[in-house]
């Protein structure tokens, strides 16, 4: 009774007083509730406000406490009446009405001719306790995703966000969720990384654009999407969700720029009641933030390639005077492109000036003197020096102003490269020249058109007509000059006869039909005549024949568009074919993808890499095609020479005729072979890690049934205290099983301790101590099978850096793997003995274990794949191929080596691990 009372008082933490009644002790307690019970557990009486909580009431036919009043399961830890309670704290779990739990703590206390079991209510407690330790592991998963955002690199950021995403979906039992971002383009919001569970839908993938659906989407809070709700107020943000409920977490950081967190089928309902919008803010912004700078780091790297990219490209760079050092500093490039034999450094004044022509040097002084003295802005084009160099003379454009005053103050500018603008003038000048020349000389028409009304009539033409076009002065009368000239262009020269009359010059190009019925591109140049009066008189003009020329730049000109179109989107493949998929052009990275030669290209067929399935879904795609919809972008499957299988990221875009047929497709891809293959890796992996964590929760459920087979033993010996032979022999025994339970609690324990997740940062320990704890794990398990286990050299003290328990899982993944080889040779050989041996050694620098067995050993043709993923040399279905290869990335990553050899009778598995200072 006194004991009760001091547990009453450190539960509810005020004194009470000892009265012999239950009555007078639930004037005290409130919201407590006392239950009487009989010699047999059963219910005779229930007070306290409590017991309105119970799912039934006692009746007459007095109910059985731990039968009729508790939640199943939760009696494992009562056995016998209640005699055998006393002095134990009670923590009982009573059924309340539909699926309510009561939960509570107590004890039991005789009351007469009964016992008296007083309860409190510790509901409050618990969820106290279990919110904490929910906002515990939400800040610990934050802070370690955050981390990893941060530390890792640039190409695995994408891989790394989505193993973040997984591990939220995982954390709460999300089915699906997607972090969307501002693309930064018209497309608007775009999810940077989606994952679904296995079983759930994919509601969102990867890269997908979501339009402006989220910006009037309040971001100041977490919001919950109901979709009854949504499917009238914002009928796209319900679409966003697939038509069911879901949560949007919202992040804004210090810039303005808003990143959201969807959570998809997540209905309120299902929502944690130990996560609040403050814990979810968190998990969001863990994301995010990491997130939104590394982004912004990489735009600043991209914009930073694009400048040096455009600068190298165009022939352009700054120049900054430096007013200390009365020296001039070049940008790198400009500076190699200058001075290609020298470092790049600074120049003094006389130098760069040295570096241009005599004839522009004077004024490019003069100019740069102005800009030092009175800050007036130079621009200026000059040549380069050049003596005794054939190549074409380069040009500058150089300009130079000045920024800031006082101290601040700055002279920039750049030089950009106009040599190929400046040579192209000076070409066309010559080029207009010798036109000129050749006009006065050569069979150009010369024509004269005298002014009638308004109207400009044919009235000569030189005698080169004859011989260019076949046609005479009678035949381009009246209207027939009209009639020849071309339909497209009539409405061209008519527009040239009233340019010519409204301005009294004019310039203009159309075509003429010959004698035999081909059309010539004239370039037509006329001038008006006046007389005195101001009144048209004759109009006097030149047709030179431009059919080459013309013919020519628009061949150079679809030439350059097919060219531009394949620089633009060329990643590594580069080919065109026609709409049967047969190829008219590939390049090399192509060619040595399929084997054979550039120039074998053209007359392959890509269809016959393909699948039936994979070319009907490739022609559906190109066959989708449109002038309006030109290009294409999808992930095809080829099976090439010497693989199992290739996956390319595919880009097509359709050249289209006039009329709209589809003439030929260009296309460009590269390989995503591993990156497919990662995948699938990574699903396996969570795959099999799901198949651990079930483990380690079995593990923690077998630990309840060994503390009541324990209980019940130390009742029995209470009882057995007559101290006769028989009852020596029982305790002797009872002890012994006692100890056994023990030992067994010992092991279920280092299981749920092994279950647990690796440390992120690595630990210095023993190495004997994963050596240790594999034994414990696996060797009885392997004696009782027949498997003989010698071990030897395990006093060694080294220490070693990495996860104790990931150690662990190596070694326990080499037994497995010895015990299955050492049984399967058995089978055939009843007088085989199986023997596995273990030991350990250290040279000062680096410690060894050693996994021996006497089976058959490797395959040497399989020596060098053993390590690879998913490769196996088990039967279908029993072994995954990751055994192996997980424990060599295991091993690497602690900076040691696993390897194997066949030595002696089996094969011999080494772990060398680097040996660190304790």
């Amino acid at each position: 009774m006194i004991q009760g009372e001091k547990l009453f008082r450190r539960l509810t933490g005020r004194a009470t007083e000892q009265l012999p009644g239950s009555s007078g002790l639930q004037s005290r307690t409130d919201g407590c509730m006392q239950l009487l019970l009989d010699q047999q557990g059963r219910v005779i009486d229930a007070s306290g406000l409590q017991r309105h909580g119970l799912g039934r009431d006692a009746g007459d036919a007095t109910p059985r406490l731990l039968l009729d009043y508790l939640v199943s399961g939760s009696t494992l830890a009562l056995e016998g009446g209640p005699a055998d309670w006393v002095g134990h704290c009670l923590d009982l779990d009573f059924q309340g009405p539909g699926l309510n739990v009561l939960h509570t703590r107590g004890w039991v206390q005789p009351q007469a001719d009964c016992w008296l079991l007083q309860l409190l209510d510790i509901g409050d407690l618990l969820r106290d306790s279990q919110q904490a330790g929910s906002r515990e592991q939400c800040a610990q998963l934050a802070l370690s995703i955050g981390e990893q955002l941060r530390q890792c690199s640039a190409a695995r950021l994408p891989e790394v966000m989505h193993e973040a995403l997984c591990r939220v979906a995982q954390q709460w039992r999300v089915p699906c969720v997607a972090l969307a971002v501002r693309s930064g383009t018209p497309l608007g919001w775009r999810l940077y990384s989606a994952y679904h569970g296995f079983d759930a839908p994919a509601l969102w993938t990867t890269g997908q654009t979501l339009g402006e659906v989220l910006d009037g989407v309040d971001a100041k809070r977490p919001r919950s999407i109901n979709a009854d709700v949504e499917r009238t107020r914002n009928p796209l943000l319900n679409s966003l969700f697939g038509n069911a409920d879901g949560w949007l977490v919202p992040y804004c950081d210090q810039q303005g720029q808003s990143v959201w967190l969807l959570l998809g089928f997540y209905p309120a309902t299902q929502h944690p009641s130990l996560m609040s919008e403050s814990d979810w803010l968190l998990v969001c912004a863990a994301m995010a933030g990491p997130l939104q700078d590394r982004l912004r780091e990489q735009q600043h790297e991209q914009q930073k390639e694009r400048m040096q990219a455009l600068q190298e490209l165009l022939g352009t760079g700054w120049w900054e005077w430096l007013q200390p050092s009365r020296q001039l500093q070049l940008a790198p490039q400009l500076s190699a492109s200058l001075l290609p034999q020298l470092e790049p450094s600074a120049l003094t004044r006389e130098a760069w000036l040295a570096l241009f022509h005599p004839v522009d040097r004077d004024e490019l002084s003069s100019g740069f003197n102005a800009l030092l003295e009175h800050g007036k802005t130079l621009m200026l084009c000059a040549r380069l020096h050049q003596p005794q160099n054939t190549q074409p003379t380069r040009w500058y454009r150089i300009q130079g102003q000045v920024l800031g005053t006082g101290a601040s103050r700055r002279t920039v500018g750049y030089m950009l490269d106009i040599s190929d603008i400046k040579n192209q003038q000076l070409q066309a000048a010559a080029a207009h020249a010798r036109l000129d020349n050749l006009i006065a000389s050569s069979p150009a028409v010369i024509y004269v058109q005298r002014y009638d009304e308004g109207a400009l009539l044919p009235a000569f033409f030189s005698d080169s007509l004859q011989p260019l076009l076949g046609w005479s002065l009678d035949d381009c009368a009246g209207a027939a000059l009209i009639d020849r000239i071309h339909p497209d262009d009539r409405e061209q020269y008519f527009e040239r006869t009233r340019q010519l009359l409204r301005e009294g010059s004019t310039r203009s190009r159309f075509r003429l039909r010959d004698r035999a019925g081909d059309y010539h591109w004239l370039l037509d140049e006329a001038k008006l005549l006046r007389d005195d009066l101001g009144l048209p008189v004759e109009a006097v003009g030149l047709w030179l024949d431009i059919t080459e020329t013309t013919e020519a730049a628009e061949r150079v000109k679809h030439s350059e568009e097919r060219y531009r179109i394949l620089v633009e989107d060329s990643p590594a493949m580069i080919c065109r074919y026609l709409p049967d998929l047969t190829l008219t052009f590939g390049n090399r990275p192509l060619a040595n993808y399929l084997e054979c030669a550039p120039e074998l290209l053209p007359g392959i067929n890509l269809g016959d890499w393909l699948s039936a399935e994979q070319r009907e879904l490739f022609e559906r795609r190109i066959a989708s095609l449109s002038p309006e919809f030109p290009v294409s972008t999808a992930e095809i499957s080829l099976q090439l020479p010497g693989r199992e299988h290739a996956w390319w990221v595919w880009s097509d875009r359709g050249v289209f005729d006039a009329q709209g047929q589809l003439l030929e497709v260009q296309a460009v891809g590269r390989d995503n072979t591993e990156v497919r293959r990662s995948q699938q890796q990574l699903t396996h992996g969570a795959k099999m890690a799901t198949l651990g964590e079930m483990a380690t929760g079995l593990a923690h459920e077998i630990n309840q049934p060994l503390n009541v087979m324990r209980m019940a033993i130390v009742n029995v010996l209470k009882r057995l205290s007559n101290g006769d032979v028989q009852i020596d022999y029982l305790k002797e025994k009872l002890t012994r099983i006692d100890s056994q339970i023990q030992r067994a609690a010992r092991v279920v324990d280092h299981m749920r301790v092994f279950g647990r997740r690796s440390e992120i940062e690595q630990q210095v320990f023993n190495p004997v101590q994963a050596l240790e704890g594999t034994l414990a794990l696996l060797g009885e398990g392997l004696r009782c099978k027949g498997v003989e286990i010698h071990a030897e050299g395990l006093a060694c003290s080294v220490q070693v850096r990495g996860h104790s328990d990931q150690l662990e899982q190596v070694l326990i993944n080499l037994l497995v793997n010895a015990r299955d080889a050492l049984l399967s040779k058995r089978e055939t050989d009843r007088d085989f003995q199986p023997l596995i041996t273990l030991s350990a050694e250290t040279d000062g620098n680096c410690v060894r274990l050693w996994v021996q067995d006497n089976g058959d050993g490797i395959d040497p043709r399989l020596l060098e794949r053993i390590f690879e993923p998913f490769f196996t040399t088990k039967p279908i279905g029993i072994g995954t191929g990751l055994g192996l290869s997980v424990s060599y990335g295991i091993i690497d990553n602690m900076g040691g080596r696993l390897s194997v050899s066949n030595t002696g009778p089996g094969a011999r598995f080494c772990v060398e691990l680097p040996v660190v200072e304790e």
